[in-house]
């Protein structure tokens, strides 16, 4: 097979999907498009913004993100069409946001359209980043889905920002089950003639770890959060508008022995190291088996701060021109023990942007710009210090580059988007032991977006596009991190380099709403881990393209004025490659039903998401129950169920009670498995991982606003 072509079933439903657009009769009451019109201050800016959105983008509403009670970005994700927030790790918790059916590192984080997270903070930034005075999160899929982040092979997820429109204060307070609390506070200030605004909002998140078969090892951590954040708006003048943003995040997560059983605190965990190994980890060398070992030899403990700074200004010079800049900076530091190695980073982003958006004329606006993006990573190890053959991970990466689009509005139908950016990368491993740099590359990567309104019910959405990324981190390859001791080794000189084609067909009735996608992604020279003959971990890149293949379908329906229901679908097909790369066995195939009931003062909300069974050795996974491999832990697993609902009462405008489970009943891969084994060898590990790893979580709340 042609690994550059889409396969016919594609092109066959692609075909199949528009003819059924094509066969409705257009109504002569078709609604326009949204016409970009260029005005003054924050309208101006959110019109330039739709020339990007002509791509199919879901929307996370801030109704949505409370009936999920989600306090981090990874909770109120959990149901996005495309989205697959996958839990890659039972000691560390390590979320990945998945999209389009690919891995998480590619995947780009965005708070308010800017790059805010560093290469190494879109691995336990998820559990991390709150949503506290968030409005919104966007999902747009494909490559090239941001003329920002031309990285995002698989997407991006921007995190929007409140805009204060009230002067004010609000209080939310939550507990339950397995330690889960949640409190924040936001404080929005406006002045008389909302020429400024203010919002500083502080949240503060924990759980405790979760041991569902009693053998006293985790399968998901503690978890603890403290988050502030602030954001200031002005209107300079009537033409002109500057925000700056700020936010500090402090992070624990603690898994393996569980604090109260096996070990006292995590400081005795981490201090039962100079015990040494024990003889045995488990009774009789069974992981279903009570824990023996010492403490740190299932010990996995991460500490991260994160401060992040950005300034946004907008001018507009005159009717048909304007200019938007942004410079964001963000510190990641990280203190981590992995069974037995200890690793150090800090990891520093500074980013760049302007652009200059011109109406040519009622069909053409244009958009010209510029941006750079410098990220260091610098590492250590206490456990490598003395060993001269020690090879840290340390790296330097340098992009600059520029872009241009047209957006070409022809009539009130049909909105197309042609963009292009040229980038110049550098990334250099800088240790003594790598001399030279290992990727220096210029290219270019175009991007087109289209978008038809067949008449007022039916719309079609096609997007295309090239993205890059540069392979730099071990976290993102099977959590190469625990097994480098030894070091790293470093075999990368090629960029990550994709095609992506996305096509969507939108039907929105007045009870009936639905969309269809399909998208298809091709990478070539994947990272991959892999190992030298002394068994040092290897960053390394695959010769073959590697092909995925995804197929949703999204439903709301308005059965009654106070009862919606919704339906989402779908399915993603990976190549034997791609399989290959992953740690922990993605989903293929997913359904999410929900319904949401607003009888009166009650918001009910009930979500029901299915997983469909897998054969996990298409993945690569093998392991033992024991350590002298004699019980073979299964390869093939079942479909199963979570539910979550959750009940809120309004008792006024500005207060609210709700209470709500999350997977209601008790689902998790432990009544059936271990996400622990052992190999062929005898080694031990952690992430024999298909299901649920945290059970029924109960809580209850209280929402008020002053």
């Amino acid at each position: 097979m042609n690994h550059r072509s889409i396969p016919f079933r594609v092109f066959g439903a692609l075909t199949l999907m528009f003819m059924m657009a094509q066969q409705v009769p257009a109504n002569s009451g078709d609604e326009p498009l949204e016409q970009i019109v260029v005005t003054a201050r924050k309208r101006a800016v959110q019109d330039g913004m739709l020339a990007e959105k002509v791509q199919q983008t879901e929307v996370v509403e801030l109704d949505a993100i409370r009936s999920a009670q989600a306090a981090v970005l990874s909770d109120a994700l959990v149901a996005t069409p495309g989205v697959r927030v996958n839990n890659e790790c039972s000691m560390c918790g390590v979320k990945r946001v998945m999209l389009n059916g690919l891995g998480g590192q590619h995947t780009t984080l965005l708070v308010d359209g800017l790059p805010a997270h560093t290469l190494m903070s879109g691995f336990y930034g998820p559990d991390a980043l709150s949503l506290a005075g968030v409005e919104r999160i966007e999902v747009a899929r494909g490559a090239g889905a941001s003329l920002t982040a031309p990285e995002a092979i698989g997407g991006i997820i921007n995190v929007i920002t409140q805009e204060p429109a009230r002067t004010g204060l609000s209080l939310n307070a939550a507990g339950g089950d397995n330690g889960f609390q949640q409190a924040d506070l936001i404080g929005s200030l406006v002045n008389g003639a909302g020429t400024a605004s203010a919002l500083l909002a502080g949240q503060f998140d924990s759980r405790d770890q979760f041991d569902g078969d009693g053998n006293g090892v985790s399968e998901n951590p503690f978890l603890e959060n403290r988050n502030i954040a602030a954001r200031l708006s002005f209107d300079l003048t009537p033409e002109s508008t500057l925000s700056l943003r700020a936010a500090y995040t402090d992070s624990e997560i603690f898994g393996g022995p569980v604090i109260g059983d096996t070990t006292s605190s995590i400081r005795s965990a981490l201090a039962s190291f100079a015990d040494g190994e024990a003889d045995a980890l488990f009774e009789g060398d069974d992981v279903r088996n009570r824990f023996v070992g010492n403490p740190w030899e299932t010990t996995e403990w991460i500490e991260t701060t994160r401060q992040e700074l950005s300034a946004r200004y907008f001018q507009q010079f005159a009717a048909a021109v304007n200019l938007d800049a942004g410079v964001s900076w963000a510190g990641h530091e990280q203190d981590s023990f992995y069974e037995g190695f200890d690793y150090r980073a800090d990891n520093d982003m500074l980013y760049a942007t302007a652009r200059l958006n011109w109406v040519l004329n009622d069909a053409h606006l244009l958009t010209f710009g510029a941006d750079r993006r410098d990220e260091e990573l610098r590492s250590d190890s206490d456990a490598a210090a003395n060993d001269p053959a020690f090879i840290s991970d340390s790296f330097d990466y340098l992009t600059l580059g520029i872009f241009v689009q047209d957006t070409w509005t022809p009539n009130d139908r049909l909105e197309v988007a042609l963009a292009a950016r040229l980038d110049t990368i550098d990334a250099d491993f800088f240790d003594p032991q790598r001399p030279g740099t290992e990727i220096e590359e210029t290219l270019v990567s175009p991007r087109f977006d289209a978008r038809y309104r067949h008449n007022d019910r039916w719309t079609s959405r096609l997007s295309a596009g090239q993205g890059y990324r540069a392979p730099l981190s071990f976290f993102e390859t099977d959590h190469g991190i625990l097994d480098a001791g030894l070091g790293f080794v470093i075999d990368v000189d090629e960029l990550e380099r994709s095609l992506s084609a996305t096509y969507a067909l939108s039907y929105t009735g007045d009870r009936l709403n639905w969309t269809g996608g399909l998208a298809w992604t091709s990478v070539d020279n994947l990272a991959a881990l892999d190992e030298t003959e002394d068994g040092v971990p290897l960053l390394t890149q695959r010769d073959d393209t590697i092909e995925v293949y995804g197929l949703t379908f999204d439903l709301g329906y308005v059965l009654t004025d106070d009862l919606d229901l919704t339906l989402t679908a779908e399915t993603f097909e990976r190549d034997a490659v791609m399989r290959s790369s992953f740690g922990v066995a993605p989903v293929e195939e997913r359904i999410v039903t929900g319904i949401e009931w607003h009888p009166g003062p009650w918001d009910i909300d009930l979500t029901a998401v299915w997983i469909g069974s897998r054969d996990l050795a298409r993945y690569g996974y093998e392991g033992f129950n024991d350590a002298a491999a004699t019980d073979r832990k299964p390869t093939d697993v079942s479909s199963f169920v979570t539910v979550d609902a959750r009940i809120e009462f309004t008792f006024s405008d500005r207060l609210a009670f709700y209470a709500g489970g999350r997977n209601l009943f008790d689902e998790t891969q432990v009544r059936d498995d271990s996400p622990l084994f052992f190999d062929a060898g005898g080694g031990y590990d952690v992430a024999y991982i298909y299901g649920a790893l945290r059970g029924r979580e109960l809580y209850a709340g209280l929402r008020a606003e002053f």
